[in-house]
């Protein structure tokens, strides 16, 4: 399910936010599927509950999720929960190519990587 790496600087909660996105985004998670009770998440991922519990109202107030008292939580099948996923794509494509350019990586470097991905340049041209 996921999968956190404790070395890096990404805190657990927001590790478990976009884990979680991820899973909706690529589908392997649909709406109305439900989550892990924040206890038996907490203990697979040997975390503390109050992480888990951070990141479903993280969840939540993005729309991703969704909670039914005495029931648990549950993917949104919303487009607020297709909004959220497309947000934290965008976010992270732009963590990506800040990084990419700290590392001193060209604006044209990138936009020929860019327009690789994308298919319409051929991937020999490096």
């Amino acid at each position: 399910m996921l999968q956190l790496n404790y070395k890096s600087g990404v805190p657990i909660c927001d590790q478990i936010v976009n884990g979680f996105i991820r899973m909706k985004a690529l589908g392997l998670s649909k709406g109305g599927d439900q989550l892990p009770s924040v206890r038996a998440l907490a203990v697979e991922l040997c975390v503390n509950p109050n992480t888990i519990q951070k990141a479903y109202q993280m969840l939540e107030s993005a729309g991703v999720i969704y909670s039914v008292k005495g029931k648990g939580s549950f993917f949104s099948d919303d487009a607020a929960a297709d909004i959220a996923v497309i947000k934290a794509a965008k976010k992270d494509f732009r963590a990506a190519v800040q990084s990419a350019l700290e590392l001193g990586m060209t604006e044209s470097e990138l936009k020929k990587i860019i327009a690789e991905v994308c298919g319409k340049e051929e991937a020999h041209n490096d």
